[in-house]
């Protein structure tokens, strides 16, 4: 489970930083903390989904969006995961706010991290949970949108709504994509 944002304080609640702040509530809800492997560049929380559980990885890139592929393509060879296995979290522009859906494959939409994991994967057969951030407001360019902090309005329902997306993903691993699928979409 890959959790897609950028490293560091400044970033910590901005809209492209969704995955990590799902990331964090999974690796608490397995009571497992999240450490900096060797030649790794990123953080790593290793637990069970439950008593006798299935095993999850969690994955949060220390590098900057553009290059998330890289360290999770090391992380992937080095655990033997198959990308079909792997479920990355990220912010959706084309998403209402707020709104969840997940997918198996298929395009990334403009989003560079998404782009930098297929690149580096080499297959865009990954799952993918996807969190609505909505469209800027008027001309306002999305980069500059999504790299910044959430409104006032949208905080309100935010910690619901991370947690609504880490039982989504938790329903990903433990029922599988479809089932999943039909009851959060």
């Amino acid at each position: 489970m890959v959790g897609l944002g950028n490293p560091g304080p400044k970033y910590a609640r901005h809209r492209h930083n969704v995955g990590f702040l799902v990331a964090d509530l999974l690796a608490e809800r397995i009571g497992a903390r999240f450490s900096r492997p060797k030649r790794v560049v990123a953080e790593v929380a290793e637990g069970r989904l439950g008593l006798g559980g299935p095993r999850l990885v969690l994955v949060k890139p220390m590098t900057y969006m553009n290059l998330s592929g890289g360290p999770v393509a090391g992380l992937s060879r080095f655990y033997k995961i198959p990308p079909a296995r792997i479920v990355a979290i990220h912010d959706d522009l084309d998403l209402g706010y707020g709104t969840l859906r997940a997918k198996l494959g298929g395009g990334e939409g403009g989003h560079n991290g998404l782009r930098s994991l297929t690149k580096s994967l080499a297959s865009k057969d990954y799952l993918r949970l996807r969190f609505g951030v909505g469209r800027p407001p008027g001309r306002q360019d999305p980069a500059d949108w999504v790299l910044s902090d959430f409104s006032a309005a949208e905080r309100k329902d935010l910690d619901y709504l991370v947690d609504r997306s880490a039982d989504f993903a938790e329903s990903i691993i433990t029922k599988g994509l479809e089932p999943a699928q039909n009851h959060y979409h």
